[in-house]
Protein backbone atom coordinates (compact mmCIF):
# COMPACT_ATOMS: atom_id res chain seq x y z
CA UNK A 1 0.00 0.00 0.00
CA UNK A 2 1.41 3.20 -0.61
CA UNK A 3 1.36 6.35 2.05
CA UNK A 4 3.05 9.72 1.57
CA UNK A 5 4.94 11.41 4.34
CA UNK A 6 4.97 15.24 4.08
CA UNK A 7 8.22 16.96 5.60
CA UNK A 8 9.05 20.69 5.82
CA UNK A 9 12.30 20.91 4.24
CA UNK A 10 14.61 24.57 4.90
CA UNK A 11 17.17 24.22 1.88
CA UNK A 12 20.59 26.55 2.01
CA UNK A 13 21.01 29.39 -0.55
CA UNK A 14 22.70 27.03 -2.86
CA UNK A 15 19.65 24.39 -2.40
CA UNK A 16 17.10 26.89 -3.16
CA UNK A 17 18.78 27.81 -5.90
CA UNK A 18 18.84 24.53 -7.58
CA UNK A 19 15.21 24.13 -6.69
CA UNK A 20 14.20 26.78 -8.20
CA UNK A 21 15.93 26.57 -11.39
CA UNK A 22 14.35 22.97 -11.60
CA UNK A 23 10.78 24.60 -11.24
CA UNK A 24 11.48 26.76 -14.05
CA UNK A 25 13.25 23.83 -16.30
CA UNK A 26 10.05 21.29 -15.49
CA UNK A 27 7.06 24.26 -16.58
CA UNK A 28 9.87 24.97 -19.36
CA UNK A 29 10.04 21.51 -20.62
CA UNK A 30 6.34 20.97 -20.01
CA UNK A 31 4.91 23.92 -22.17
CA UNK A 32 7.72 23.71 -24.91
CA UNK A 33 6.79 19.81 -25.42
CA UNK A 34 3.26 20.91 -25.49
CA UNK A 35 3.17 23.18 -27.70
CA UNK A 36 5.81 21.48 -30.25
CA UNK A 37 2.63 18.56 -29.73
CA UNK A 38 0.02 20.92 -31.06
CA UNK A 39 1.91 22.45 -33.70
CA UNK A 40 2.81 18.95 -34.84
CA UNK A 41 -0.99 17.59 -35.08
CA UNK A 42 -2.26 21.00 -36.35
CA UNK A 43 0.42 21.01 -39.04
CA UNK A 44 1.01 17.20 -39.84
CA UNK A 45 -1.60 15.37 -38.04
CA UNK A 46 0.42 13.22 -36.03
CA UNK A 47 0.11 12.72 -32.33
CA UNK A 48 2.65 11.80 -30.23
CA UNK A 49 3.01 9.29 -27.14
CA UNK A 50 4.46 10.33 -23.79
CA UNK A 51 7.88 8.43 -24.82
CA UNK A 52 7.97 10.06 -27.87
CA UNK A 53 7.79 13.70 -25.83
CA UNK A 54 10.57 12.41 -23.28
CA UNK A 55 12.60 11.65 -26.31
CA UNK A 56 12.12 15.51 -27.68
CA UNK A 57 13.21 16.47 -24.68
CA UNK A 58 16.44 14.26 -24.43
CA UNK A 59 17.35 14.01 -27.69
CA UNK A 60 16.24 17.81 -29.01
CA UNK A 61 15.64 20.40 -26.22
CA UNK A 62 19.03 19.50 -24.16
CA UNK A 63 21.46 19.71 -26.84
CA UNK A 64 19.76 23.02 -27.86
CA UNK A 65 19.18 24.70 -24.09
CA UNK A 66 22.26 23.06 -22.22
CA UNK A 67 20.64 24.19 -18.68
CA UNK A 68 18.34 21.55 -19.06
CA UNK A 69 20.68 19.14 -17.65
CA UNK A 70 21.88 20.83 -14.52
CA UNK A 71 18.41 19.77 -12.85
CA UNK A 72 17.34 16.31 -12.14
CA UNK A 73 16.37 13.92 -15.21
CA UNK A 74 13.62 13.14 -13.12
CA UNK A 75 12.07 15.74 -12.52
CA UNK A 76 11.91 17.01 -16.28
CA UNK A 77 10.35 13.05 -16.97
CA UNK A 78 7.57 13.34 -14.83
CA UNK A 79 7.20 16.89 -16.22
CA UNK A 80 6.96 15.09 -19.65
CA UNK A 81 4.01 12.63 -18.26
CA UNK A 82 2.12 14.80 -16.37
CA UNK A 83 1.51 17.14 -19.29
CA UNK A 84 0.87 13.68 -20.99
CA UNK A 85 -1.67 12.35 -18.47
CA UNK A 86 -3.30 16.13 -18.65
CA UNK A 87 -3.61 15.50 -22.89
CA UNK A 88 -5.50 11.75 -22.50
CA UNK A 89 -7.42 13.28 -19.38
CA UNK A 90 -8.72 15.57 -22.15
CA UNK A 91 -9.60 12.80 -24.75
CA UNK A 92 -10.82 10.01 -22.21
CA UNK A 93 -12.61 11.92 -19.70
CA UNK A 94 -13.58 14.90 -21.49
CA UNK A 95 -11.95 17.58 -18.95
CA UNK A 96 -10.26 21.31 -19.70
CA UNK A 97 -7.70 20.85 -22.55
CA UNK A 98 -4.06 21.49 -21.22
CA UNK A 99 -3.46 24.61 -20.60
CA UNK A 100 0.38 26.11 -20.50
CA UNK A 101 1.94 26.46 -17.02
CA UNK A 102 2.18 30.50 -15.52
CA UNK A 103 5.93 31.71 -13.91
CA UNK A 104 3.44 33.99 -11.76
CA UNK A 105 1.77 30.84 -10.53
CA UNK A 106 2.75 30.76 -6.64
CA UNK A 107 2.41 27.19 -6.57
CA UNK A 108 5.20 25.55 -7.53
CA UNK A 109 6.13 21.77 -7.25
CA UNK A 110 8.11 18.71 -9.00
CA UNK A 111 8.70 15.21 -8.75
CA UNK A 112 11.30 13.06 -8.80
CA UNK A 113 11.86 9.16 -8.61
CA UNK A 114 14.07 6.54 -6.11
CA UNK A 115 16.60 5.06 -8.02
CA UNK A 116 19.82 3.76 -6.47
CA UNK A 117 18.99 5.67 -2.78
CA UNK A 118 19.10 8.80 -4.05
CA UNK A 119 16.08 9.19 -1.25
CA UNK A 120 16.11 8.80 1.89
CA UNK A 121 15.27 10.37 5.33
CA UNK A 122 17.31 10.66 8.18
CA UNK A 123 17.45 12.11 11.43
CA UNK A 124 16.16 15.90 10.91
CA UNK A 125 17.32 15.95 6.96
CA UNK A 126 16.36 14.75 3.42
CA UNK A 127 18.64 13.31 0.96
CA UNK A 128 17.23 14.24 -2.30
CA UNK A 129 18.73 14.09 -6.10
CA UNK A 130 20.98 16.44 -7.14
CA UNK A 131 20.41 18.70 -3.53
CA UNK A 132 22.51 15.80 -1.77
CA UNK A 133 21.20 16.16 1.90
CA UNK A 134 18.59 18.90 3.04
CA UNK A 135 17.75 20.16 6.50
CA UNK A 136 14.25 19.13 7.15
CA UNK A 137 11.87 18.49 9.92
CA UNK A 138 11.64 14.68 10.46
CA UNK A 139 8.95 14.43 12.85
CA UNK A 140 7.16 10.88 11.28
CA UNK A 141 8.89 7.72 11.01
CA UNK A 142 8.35 4.93 8.58
CA UNK A 143 9.13 1.93 6.99
CA UNK A 144 8.76 0.97 3.78
CA UNK A 145 10.31 1.34 0.24
CA UNK A 146 10.42 4.78 -0.75
CA UNK A 147 9.05 5.13 -4.72
CA UNK A 148 9.16 9.36 -5.36
CA UNK A 149 9.73 12.57 -4.03
CA UNK A 150 7.56 15.47 -5.13
CA UNK A 151 9.17 19.19 -3.65
CA UNK A 152 6.96 21.92 -3.36
CA UNK A 153 6.81 25.68 -2.73
CA UNK A 154 3.56 27.02 -1.01
CA UNK A 155 2.60 30.67 -1.94
CA UNK A 156 3.74 31.44 1.80
CA UNK A 157 7.41 30.81 0.27
CA UNK A 158 7.44 27.35 2.26
CA UNK A 159 9.16 24.46 1.26
CA UNK A 160 8.21 20.46 1.63
CA UNK A 161 9.04 17.51 0.62
CA UNK A 162 6.18 14.33 0.00
CA UNK A 163 7.67 11.22 0.34
CA UNK A 164 5.73 8.43 -1.27
CA UNK A 165 6.44 5.12 0.37
CA UNK A 166 5.44 1.41 -0.57
CA UNK A 167 4.70 0.25 3.38
CA UNK A 168 2.29 -1.82 5.11
CA UNK A 169 -0.51 -0.45 7.36
CA UNK A 170 -1.97 -2.98 10.13
CA UNK A 171 -5.55 -3.38 10.30
CA UNK A 172 -7.63 -2.16 13.22
CA UNK A 173 -9.72 -5.43 15.05
CA UNK A 174 -13.08 -5.77 13.34
CA UNK A 175 -16.29 -4.65 15.33
CA UNK A 176 -19.90 -5.15 14.76
CA UNK A 177 -20.65 -0.97 14.95
CA UNK A 178 -22.32 0.45 11.75
CA UNK A 179 -22.64 4.64 11.68
CA UNK A 180 -24.71 6.86 9.58
CA UNK A 181 -23.41 10.48 9.21
CA UNK A 182 -24.97 13.34 8.39
CA UNK A 183 -23.60 16.40 7.01
CA UNK A 184 -24.40 20.03 7.47
CA UNK A 185 -23.20 23.43 8.70
CA UNK A 186 -24.35 24.29 11.47
CA UNK A 187 -23.28 20.96 12.81
CA UNK A 188 -20.29 19.24 10.88
CA UNK A 189 -21.27 15.45 11.51
CA UNK A 190 -24.17 14.18 13.04
CA UNK A 191 -24.37 10.37 13.44
CA UNK A 192 -26.88 8.24 13.79
CA UNK A 193 -26.20 7.35 17.32
CA UNK A 194 -27.33 10.90 18.22
CA UNK A 195 -23.30 12.25 18.85
CA UNK A 196 -23.06 15.70 16.96
CA UNK A 197 -19.08 17.35 15.89
CA UNK A 198 -19.59 20.98 15.92
CA UNK A 199 -18.23 23.06 12.85
CA UNK A 200 -15.18 25.10 13.88
CA UNK A 201 -15.95 27.57 11.09
CA UNK A 202 -12.44 28.49 11.08
CA UNK A 203 -12.53 31.23 8.06
CA UNK A 204 -14.92 32.93 10.20
CA UNK A 205 -12.68 33.39 12.94
CA UNK A 206 -9.83 34.59 10.88
CA UNK A 207 -12.24 36.60 8.56
CA UNK A 208 -11.36 40.02 9.71
CA UNK A 209 -8.35 39.47 9.85
CA UNK A 210 -7.97 38.09 6.55
CA UNK A 211 -9.50 41.39 5.43
CA UNK A 212 -7.71 43.62 6.54
CA UNK A 213 -4.57 42.49 5.49
CA UNK A 214 -5.85 41.85 1.50
CA UNK A 215 -6.84 45.94 1.91
CA UNK A 216 -3.19 46.37 2.95
CA UNK A 217 -2.03 44.30 -0.47
CA UNK A 218 -4.66 46.46 -2.56
CA UNK A 219 -3.15 49.64 -1.50
CA UNK A 220 0.37 48.51 -2.43
CA UNK A 221 1.91 48.09 -5.93
CA UNK A 222 1.46 45.07 -7.63
CA UNK A 223 4.86 43.15 -8.52
CA UNK A 224 6.70 45.06 -5.78
CA UNK A 225 8.90 44.15 -2.98
CA UNK A 226 6.48 45.39 -0.05
CA UNK A 227 3.64 43.80 -2.31
CA UNK A 228 5.52 40.76 -2.24
CA UNK A 229 5.70 40.46 1.78
CA UNK A 230 2.12 41.10 2.15
CA UNK A 231 1.20 38.79 -0.33
CA UNK A 232 3.01 35.70 2.00
CA UNK A 233 1.38 37.08 5.27
CA UNK A 234 -2.02 36.53 3.55
CA UNK A 235 -0.86 32.94 1.95
CA UNK A 236 0.20 32.55 5.68
CA UNK A 237 -3.14 33.56 7.14
CA UNK A 238 -4.94 31.40 4.39
CA UNK A 239 -2.59 28.18 5.62
CA UNK A 240 -3.34 28.56 8.83
CA UNK A 241 -7.38 28.30 8.00
CA UNK A 242 -6.53 25.46 5.93
CA UNK A 243 -4.19 23.55 8.53
CA UNK A 244 -6.69 24.24 11.27
CA UNK A 245 -9.75 22.58 9.11
CA UNK A 246 -7.66 19.84 8.06
CA UNK A 247 -6.72 18.79 11.70
CA UNK A 248 -10.49 18.71 12.75
CA UNK A 249 -11.58 16.67 10.07
CA UNK A 250 -8.84 13.92 10.42
CA UNK A 251 -9.76 14.00 14.49
CA UNK A 252 -13.03 13.36 13.20
CA UNK A 253 -12.29 10.83 10.12
CA UNK A 254 -9.80 8.87 12.57
CA UNK A 255 -12.28 8.61 15.17
CA UNK A 256 -15.18 7.61 12.87
CA UNK A 257 -13.05 4.97 10.81
CA UNK A 258 -11.72 3.47 14.57
CA UNK A 259 -14.46 2.83 16.24
CA UNK A 260 -16.84 1.92 13.39
CA UNK A 261 -16.67 -1.41 10.85
CA UNK A 262 -19.17 0.20 8.14
CA UNK A 263 -19.27 4.25 8.00
CA UNK A 264 -22.50 5.22 5.62
CA UNK A 265 -22.61 9.05 4.61
CA UNK A 266 -24.28 10.81 1.95
CA UNK A 267 -23.26 11.48 -1.68
CA UNK A 268 -23.24 15.17 -1.76
CA UNK A 269 -22.80 17.10 -4.97
CA UNK A 270 -20.71 20.17 -3.46
CA UNK A 271 -20.22 21.88 -6.28
CA UNK A 272 -23.75 22.22 -7.34
CA UNK A 273 -24.56 23.42 -3.43
CA UNK A 274 -22.13 26.31 -3.31
CA UNK A 275 -24.37 27.93 -6.15
CA UNK A 276 -26.43 28.76 -3.60
CA UNK A 277 -24.35 32.42 -3.18
CA UNK A 278 -25.81 32.47 0.77
CA UNK A 279 -24.64 29.53 1.83
CA UNK A 280 -21.41 29.32 -0.56
CA UNK A 281 -18.88 30.18 1.84
CA UNK A 282 -20.44 28.14 4.92
CA UNK A 283 -20.06 25.06 2.78
CA UNK A 284 -16.92 25.46 1.58
CA UNK A 285 -15.75 26.24 5.20
CA UNK A 286 -17.24 23.06 6.01
CA UNK A 287 -14.87 20.82 3.90
CA UNK A 288 -17.19 18.10 3.01
CA UNK A 289 -15.43 16.53 0.46
CA UNK A 290 -11.93 16.20 2.48
CA UNK A 291 -13.57 14.81 5.07
CA UNK A 292 -15.56 11.61 2.64
CA UNK A 293 -11.68 11.64 1.36
CA UNK A 294 -10.41 11.18 4.12
CA UNK A 295 -12.60 8.12 5.12
CA UNK A 296 -12.60 6.66 2.05
CA UNK A 297 -8.56 6.23 2.02
CA UNK A 298 -8.64 5.31 5.86
CA UNK A 299 -11.27 2.84 5.26
CA UNK A 300 -9.01 1.13 2.65
CA UNK A 301 -5.90 0.99 4.91
CA UNK A 302 -7.41 -0.15 7.90
CA UNK A 303 -10.02 -2.69 6.67
CA UNK A 304 -13.18 -0.63 7.09
CA UNK A 305 -15.89 -0.18 4.47
CA UNK A 306 -17.32 3.08 3.93
CA UNK A 307 -19.93 3.94 1.36
CA UNK A 308 -21.97 6.38 0.03
CA UNK A 309 -25.82 6.49 -0.96
CA UNK A 310 -27.36 8.05 -3.32
CA UNK A 311 -27.46 12.17 -3.49
CA UNK A 312 -31.38 11.86 -4.42
CA UNK A 313 -32.32 9.61 -1.04
CA UNK A 314 -34.76 10.93 0.98
CA UNK A 315 -32.98 10.54 4.65
CA UNK A 316 -34.64 13.75 6.12
CA UNK A 317 -37.85 13.30 4.76
CA UNK A 318 -38.43 9.22 6.15
CA UNK A 319 -39.50 8.36 9.19
CA UNK A 320 -36.72 5.96 10.72
CA UNK A 321 -39.04 4.41 12.45
CA UNK A 322 -41.97 3.05 10.49
CA UNK A 323 -40.70 4.52 7.13
CA UNK A 324 -43.69 7.09 6.42
CA UNK A 325 -42.34 9.60 3.83
CA UNK A 326 -43.20 13.59 4.56
CA UNK A 327 -42.46 15.85 1.44
CA UNK A 328 -43.20 19.05 3.67
CA UNK A 329 -39.51 18.41 5.49
CA UNK A 330 -37.40 19.12 2.28
CA UNK A 331 -37.86 22.83 3.88
CA UNK A 332 -34.49 23.32 5.85
CA UNK A 333 -36.02 25.61 8.48
CA UNK A 334 -38.14 22.56 9.74
CA UNK A 335 -35.49 21.02 12.71
CA UNK A 336 -37.75 19.01 14.46
CA UNK A 337 -40.90 16.78 13.73
CA UNK A 338 -43.31 14.43 14.35
CA UNK A 339 -44.38 11.44 11.93
CA UNK A 340 -48.02 11.65 11.39
CA UNK A 341 -48.41 8.02 11.24
CA UNK A 342 -46.37 6.70 14.35
CA UNK A 343 -46.40 10.27 16.40
CA UNK A 344 -42.62 9.45 16.82
CA UNK A 345 -40.92 12.75 17.35
CA UNK A 346 -37.30 13.55 15.22
CA UNK A 347 -34.61 15.72 15.66
CA UNK A 348 -34.08 16.26 11.85
CA UNK A 349 -29.95 15.39 11.83
CA UNK A 350 -30.45 12.61 13.60
CA UNK A 351 -33.21 10.81 12.01
CA UNK A 352 -31.57 11.48 8.63
CA UNK A 353 -28.22 10.18 9.80
CA UNK A 354 -30.33 6.56 11.30
CA UNK A 355 -32.04 6.25 7.81
CA UNK A 356 -28.90 6.91 6.11
CA UNK A 357 -27.03 3.66 7.87
CA UNK A 358 -30.25 1.56 7.27
CA UNK A 359 -29.57 2.45 3.33
CA UNK A 360 -26.15 2.02 3.26
CA UNK A 361 -26.46 -1.55 5.33
CA UNK A 362 -29.42 -2.13 3.39
CA UNK A 363 -27.18 -2.11 0.13
CA UNK A 364 -23.92 -4.11 1.40
CA UNK A 365 -26.76 -6.73 2.22
CA UNK A 366 -27.80 -6.77 -1.74
CA UNK A 367 -24.50 -6.49 -2.87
Amino acid sequence: MLQAYKYRIYPDDKQEELIQKTFGCCRFVYNTVLDYRQKLYKEQNKGMSKIDCNNYVNRVLKKEYEWLKEPDKNALTNAVYNMDSAYQKFFKEHTGFPRFKSKRNNYKSYKTNWTNNNIEVGDGEVKLPKLKWVKASTHRIFKGKIKSATISQLPNNKYYCSVLVETEIDKLPQNNSAIGIDLGVKDLVITSNGKKFDNIKTTKKYEKKLAKEQRKLAHKQKGSNNWNKQRVKIARIHEKIANIRKDNLHKISHKLINENQVVVSENLKVSEMVKDRKLAKSIIDCGWYELTRQLEYKAKWYGRTYMKVDRYFPSSQLCSYCGHQVLEIKKLSIREWTCPVCGKKHDRDINAAINIREEGLRMLNTA
